[in-house]
């Protein structure tokens, strides 16, 4: 039935179905254990030969309706809650990759992804190569090594604001018997469902437009079902063969397409944690039960603020798929139909200080460390998130050094551009 709803309405609807005599809203379950009367059924729980609930690391009633109404939106077959976006994206991975193994992903990527890829994982022993999203197949597929266990992108870059061809990652992942991960926050299920495009694995920071009200941190991690791991099972030793921590549990051969999500639970989350708290998943399904209204506001006025940002002779250059010049507007025409998101990246003519001046004239608009909220929000990533890299390691992550990034609110869009214009007037 859920499958058969549309967006707006799995974003109220999914999930959770109250019955008879029982709370509309999802009760939030802050337990942290179960309680059963017979001994060998929490036995059968622990063996994975039962469903049900019996520590919150591992499952929730309130994170897993959370996760399912997730799931819904992205047309997968299931999907995990992590504690943050940062999470998801290491959970995604380190659930097929191993010391030893290799990933390829886009370089056009958020800067505390760029980092846990090149350097913390590094430490883990899984190296990365980063490759740009815009050169050719060919060069693309050089990248792939034997060990190469995934292809990572994001569906709209932050804070460059590019637009992926998931089509061309997808065929270069398949043709390496690879599976797609695909980071989908920007533009969310909404106006964008990477499965469909032939991606495998998505993720997403909820805490950005999903939750949209800054109320709380969190990620998830959604599997499509469609990728054939055993058919590569070579490649993926960990879903393939018998897990000796799990009483030799094969994932992919007990659970079938759940394979994936399983083991992420049942090993990772096992071992690693970084559940989201039931608190927080409720906050969350708050904020998703408006993200379909939500989204068109901000693309309608991200719209209106990219049109005056390109039109303004103090900007030096505006990136918004949604201008019809844009390098990436094709793109968005056939993967964002819809609209991409609120996200705006621009430069001012001036330099650094120039940009600095700019945002500390604001008045409504918000300096923070945040994006995809239902303020307006602003930050210089080079001063900020990306501080850590370099100017040349800042281009090579597709951000220019003086890159603004307008997250652009649900306000009353004349109130937006009246803060923007007073703040131009001045530098």
């Amino acid at each position: 039935m859920e499958k058969k709803m549309r967006p707006g309405t799995l974003c109220v609807q999914a999930g959770y179905k109250a019955k008879n005599g029982e709370p509309i809203e999802l009760p939030i379950i802050q337990s942290t254990t179960f309680k059963y009367d017979d001994s060998d059924e929490m036995a059968k729980l622990f063996d994975l030969e039962k469903e049900g609930y019996f520590y919150t690391r591992l499952q929730n009633p309130t994170n897993d309706a959370v996760a399912a109404k997730i799931a819904a939106l992205e047309g997968g077959v299931g999907a995990v809650l992590t504690s943050s976006g940062q999470a998801a994206n290491f959970y995604a991975l380190f659930n097929i990759c191993q010391a030893g193994d290799h990933f390829v992903t886009s370089n056009e990527i958020y800067g505390g992804t760029y980092n846990l890829f090149g350097v913390t994982m590094k430490k883990l022993g899984i190296e990365c190569t980063f490759v740009s999203p815009t050169a050719t197949e060919e060069e693309i597929l050089a990248a792939f090594r034997p060990n190469t266990k995934a292809l990572f992108g994001e569906t709209i870059t932050n804070p460059g604001c590019a637009v992926l061809d998931i089509e061309k990652f997808a065929r270069i992942a398949h043709k390496n018997g690879v599976p797609l991960i695909i980071d989908n926050t920007f533009p969310t299920p909404v106006n964008c469902r990477p499965f469909e495009w032939g991606a495998d694995i998505v993720t997403h920071s909820t805490t950005k437009y999903m939750d949209g009200m800054a109320t709380q941190v969190g990620g998830a991690v959604v599997d499509s079902g469609n990728f054939d791991w055993l058919q590569h099972a070579e490649k993926f030793p960990g879903l393939c063969t018998p897990d000796e921590s799990y009483h030799g549990l094969t994932y992919v051969k007990a659970f079938g397409k759940m394979g994936y999500t399983t083991k992420l639970v049942a090993q990772l989350m096992r071992d690693l944690g970084s559940i989201p708290a039931p608190q927080n998943s409720f906050l969350l399904n708050l904020g998703l039960q408006t993200l379909h209204l939500r989204m068109a506001q901000h693309c309608s006025n991200a719209q209106r603020v990219a049109e005056f940002l390109h039109d303004s002779p103090k900007v030096a250059w505006v990136h918004y798929s949604g201008l019809k010049d844009d390098p990436y507007h094709e793109l968005a025409q056939k993967y964002l139909p819809n609209g991409s998101c609120g996200v705006i990246a621009f430069g001012l003519k001036g330099d650094r200080a120039t940009a600095i001046k700019w945002m500390d004239s604001l008045e409504m608009i918000n300096i923070v460390t945040h994006v995809a909220d239902a303020r307006t929000c602003v930050l210089h990533p080079a001063s900020h998130t990306h501080r850590q890299l370099s100017d040349e390691q800042l281009r090579e992550a597709g951000v220019a050094p003086d890159l603004i990034r307008l997250s652009v609110g649900i306000e009353d869009v004349e109130d937006i551009l009246d803060d923007i214009k007073q703040a131009l007037e001045k530098i």
